[in-house]
């Protein structure tokens, strides 16, 4: 009797709408499982269309082509003799759900739609799809034309069923269902399903690895089984970048897992595992006649088995132990991913940074140096899509990189826009780091465009704004800040267009900002400055990570100009120096240092704080460091500062998503942007308890 089952899990980089390059790559995973003698393959959430296609999902034609790519999938002979576990969206009695669809040698065994809706963070799916919300209940679904031509089907199951072969039963979890407290593979552990598979498409975030990785353990510690996780990898149209982390576990133990960042587009995991290891552990743990009470799952009955009767000699996959990232890896590795994916899919042919030779652009010109390893360290190791992809973008079919500063060179411009407030200082420090990763630096002047614009302004008003430190207002000051930054933002876009063109090569470049989350969250930096580019690769880490992660660069890629970079005090350097020296740093501007805004963030977003919560929260934790007044008057600027900047939010430049305390407007953190800035009531509220207090 047949025991050990050859099981594939995977992770897909799949583009949403890119129908013909996702089918591709689907079919390729099936192939791999096959070779590998896996007799089951999963694949990732709605892997069809890809999970990020939004108000896409309204439009028949999304609908009408996923059918069409599951009929190519059915057709195809790579599908035949293994069952193929495949996400797309699917309307039932005119309602739209989020489905996998199981299917084996031209038939279709199952529809399984999606019950518990993620609609937290940057998920939204409640705006698309419904739930399916009848537990244990399948019912027939009429199959489209197309479909019933080649299955010769004319109705298929779809609902809550599980899947039952000859030798063992397989039940489906989607994603969220697994986070859930109360994921479905609890009930059906209980009914006897000794299989679970969770198709996702979880999205990367500090620190988040371990909490999935421990969810999957925990799903068959407590009644035993084996678990199929799947994730979507890469970044698939907009700011998230999903993390594969592809896993299977049985009975506690991962035994087989994925890359959690890799620029393989096609990644299979399988594992070979016995079925009567499952078996041992739950008749010592589980007594399912005892504590199952529901109505049991309805089996779809299948004559196919996923072992075979000689599986005597076949070996067994033994428990791995996971090595989780440091914070300082992910943001080396996940941002550089989520970049090239992002330069590769928009057809441009490289980066331009403008480069101040502080910690934020240091930052992003690290990710791009550290992209450029991985893509020589991908060629090595012979990935023939990235090779064709790095030639394809460098416009050169002979070229291989093999040195990451030479790739630099080929794809990464840096500029330093110097103005009367520059110090030699910061433009000695980006100098040596653009040096030191290689790309092709650029030392730009923006005086004479600066004058250019005042002098417009002087003609037409007969005035000449003058800075603070030479007897200028505070609004004179602030306006000849913002000239300089919102010139920066022209020429970086000008320098961007036609830098390639100036040298006699084709294409343009995408400009990268690099403000911070932290910035993002005060509103710290000038609306359509340098901040305004086309992606930002640390608009969701903070400024205490982004140090972290530099001093990790200088140890992992040997970039010493990070030393005086980090040793230097944050500025923005757009008030006149004195004796050559900078008197203006970031946090004396935004009255608070960047780990008190961390806190606060976090207090804002995680934890849902206004601002009386926020300071009855902080007088506790901030206790040995400040008063409650002093408390209080931090509170209170933090959120005068936040209400009235937080209109910039609502034109931020699209960053890499990494923080759970991000500020981004479009979708992760939905807010007003027009505020009363005085919150009387909730600032009398605070003095209040200070008054008692004090």
């Amino acid at each position: 009797m047949g025991r050990k089952v050859t099981l594939a899990t995977c992770s897909l980089n799949q583009w949403a709408l890119d129908f013909e390059g996702n089918l591709t790559r689907i079919l390729k995973s099936i192939e791999i499982a096959k070779q590998k003698g896996a007799k089951y393959r999963l694949g990732p959430e709605l892997e069809i269309c890809g999970y990020g296609c939004a108000d896409h999902f309204y439009e028949s034609d999304t609908l009408l082509h996923c059918f069409q790519v599951l009929k190519s999938l059915l057709e195809s002979p790579l599908t035949q003799d293994i069952i193929c576990d495949v996400g797309m969206p699917v309307m039932h009695h005119n309602v739209r759900y989020n489905c996998r669809v199981i299917f084996l040698n031209k038939k279709i065994l199952l529809i399984r739609p999606k019950m518990l809706l993620a609609n937290y963070g940057n998920n939204r799916e409640f705006r698309w799809f419904s739930p399916w919300s009848r537990p244990r209940h399948v019912e027939e679904y009429f199959l489209p034309r197309m479909i019933q031509d080649v299955t010769e089907q004319t109705t298929v199951p779809f609902g809550d069923g599980v899947l039952s072969t000859k030798d063992t039963c397989i039940g489906s979890e989607i994603c969220a269902e697994l986070w859930n407290p109360r994921s479905p593979h609890v009930d059906m552990g209980l009914d006897g399903i000794e299989i679970f598979t969770n198709s996702s498409a979880s999205y990367h975030e500090l620190r988040k690895a371990d909490h999935r990785v421990n969810l999957v353990k925990s799903a068959t510690t407590k009644s035993g089984g084996i678990y199929l996780f799947a994730n979507q990898k890469g970044c698939d149209g907009d700011r998230l970048y999903y993390d594969g982390c592809a896993m299977i576990a049985i009975n506690g133990d991962i035994v087989a897992r994925g890359a959690q960042f890799s620029l393989e587009d096609v990644e299979v995991v399988t594992a070979t595992l016995d079925l009567e290891d499952v078996r041992s552990y739950r008749g010592e743990r589980c007594h399912p006649h005892m504590e199952y009470e529901h109505k049991p799952y309805q089996r779809i009955k299948t004559d196919f088995s996923l072992s075979d009767c000689d599986d005597r000699c076949l070996p067994t996959h033994q428990p791995v132990e996971w090595i989780f990232h440091s914070p300082e890896e992910e943001i080396s590795l996940g941002p550089a991913c989520w970049l090239w994916d992002y330069l590769r899919r928009s057809g441009q042919a490289g980066f331009l940074l403008p480069l101040s030779g502080g910690v934020d652009s240091s930052s992003s010109a690290c990710i791009v140096y550290s992209m450029c390893v991985q893509i020589c360290k991908a060629v090595k190791d012979g990935n023939s899509q990235v090779l064709e992809d790095v030639q394809r973008v460098v416009n050169d079919s002979s070229y291989t990189p093999e040195d990451p500063r030479e790739l630099c060179g080929h794809l990464f411009t840096t500029c330093y826009m110097a103005s009367e407030n520059s110090s030699e200082d910061t433009r000695n420090r980006a100098k040596d780091l653009a040096s030191q990763i290689g790309s092709n630096h650029l030392n730009i002047n923006i005086d004479m465009a600066v004058k250019g614009m005042l002098g417009i302004f002087s003609m037409v008003t007969g005035k000449w704004p003058q800075f603070r430190a030479n007897g200028g207002s505070a609004r004179e000051n602030l306006a000849l800040q913002n000239v300089q930054a919102r010139i920066r933002m022209i020429l970086a876009y000008l320098f961007a267009q036609l830098c390639l063109w100036a040298q006699g090569k084709p294409g343009g470049l995408l400009v990268l900002g690099s403000a911070n989350v932290d910035e993002s969250l005060t509103g710290y930096f000038t609306k359509y400055d340098c901040s305004s580019a086309d992606i930002n690769p640390i608009g969701g880490v903070s400024k205490m990570d982004l140090k972290c992660f530099l001093h990790y660069c200088v140890k992992r890629f040997k970039l010493t100009a990070l030393v005086s970079i980090l040793d230097a005090p944050p500025t923005a350097e757009l008030e006149p120096l004195t004796d050559g020296k900078i008197v203006q740093t970031d946090e004396a501007d935004m009255g608070m240092t960047y780990s008190e805004l961390s806190v606060i963030g976090r207090l804002r977003k995680i934890s849902k704080c206004g601002p009386y919560s926020m300071f009855c929260k902080l007088i506790h934790s901030w206790k040995e460091t400040f008063s409650p007044s002093q408390v209080a008057t931090k509170v209170k600027h933090f959120f005068r500062m936040y209400s009235i900047n937080r209109h910039k939010m609502t034109t931020v430049t699209p960053s890499y998503h990494a923080e759970n305390y991000s500020p981004d407007d479009n979708r992760f953190d939905l807010r007003p942007f027009l505020y009363n800035t005085q919150w009387a009531w909730q600032f009398r509220c605070i003095d209040n308890e200070v008054a008692m207090m004090e």
